[in-house]
């Protein structure tokens, strides 16, 4: 990957995420710019538009970086379409944050001014990480049964463009309030290859640290290690439900009665059958579902200039 004045920069600009930040999508590709990139912009017209565009892109051989400029669920699209190229030495991926969460730019320090992220686009050095997989698909953050599939698979679009975090809470008090049962059977395998199972009302497997923003599950936890930690949520009702909820909010999870969080290099989870599976903060799979380390190379940029 090239540094400096010729490394080609190809974003991938959701326009519906877009409306969150208008005009910091132009700002960044002026800033990356005015640092030396050539810059290119790609916008998409429907969901799975942005796996495609991945897709050709890293296939072209056009881009020394590829950006996903939306929300989590646009980034979880563009590695996808990555991936489906076939290569096994793909671009690095970018990120412009302008979606609701915005959680793997803040594992990468990819927020802040439109010049500060222009200039990592453009300079920045890139860094290997390991993505999950769940059922087949990639995803770079966490995946999730439990309340949290439930609620990203009952989030209504138009809520959550008009108020956005708060189309989460809603949803968030409305599991709450239903009175989460023990409907998970979840089974690990640790990086020593020990296997162990588990009930619980709901279970996250987390790449990196930040959850929902900038909440943190799992503090151990990074994107360049070839693991993921699996946060059991083991006690089942609504009082149970309001103290996890709290205790997040609060950075006071970990440690927590009922809360195991727990080293894995893959899990099997079984349940109601059918039930949504979310990645990234989209839908991404079904019950049951296996989750594992990806065994392919992605880098990202990020990091100081």
């Amino acid at each position: 990957m090239s540094h400096g004045l010729d490394r080609r920069v190809a974003i991938i600009f959701n326009p519906v995420a877009g409306r969150r930040r208008p005009g910091l999508v132009e700002q960044v590709m002026a800033a990356a710019t005015d640092a030396g990139a050539v810059v290119s912009l790609h916008t998409t017209d429907a969901a799975g538009h942005a796996t495609a565009i991945a897709r050709d892109l890293a296939r072209s051989d056009t881009a020394d970086v590829i950006v996903a400029a939306g929300g989590d669920g646009t980034i979880n699209e563009v590695v996808n379409g990555m991936a489906a190229s076939g290569l096994s030495d793909l671009p690095p991926l970018g990120v412009v944050p302008l979606g609701t969460a915005n959680v793997l730019a803040h594992e990468l320090g990819l927020t802040g001014s439109a010049v500060r992220i222009g200039r990592q686009l453009a300079l920045g050095p890139a860094r290997m990480v390991h993505a999950g997989m769940a059922n087949g698909r990639l995803f770079t953050m966490m995946a999730g049964v439990g309340m949290d599939a439930r609620v990203v698979a009952g989030i209504d679009p138009a809520l959550k463009r008009r108020i956005g975090k708060g189309a989460y809470a809603l949803g968030g008090l409305r599991e709450i309030l239903a009175g989460p049962a023990l409907d998970y059977e979840v089974t690990l395998t640790a990086p020593d290859g020990g296997i162990s199972r588990h009930r619980a009302v709901s279970c996250i497997l987390c790449k990196g640290h930040f959850y929902a923003g900038t909440f943190v599950l799992a503090p151990e936890v990074r994107l360049e290690q070839p693991v993921l930690h699996a946060v059991l949520f083991t006690r089942p009702g609504r009082l149970a439900a309001l103290i996890y909820a709290g205790a997040m909010t609060l950075g006071l999870l970990p440690g927590r009665s009922g809360v195991l969080i727990l080293p894995a290099i893959a899990a099997r989870i079984e349940g109601p059958v059918a039930e949504p599976v979310q990645g990234d903060g989209d839908t991404i799979a079904r019950l049951p579902v296996d989750i594992t380390i990806w065994s392919g190379r992605l880098r990202v940029v990020g990091g100081g200039v």
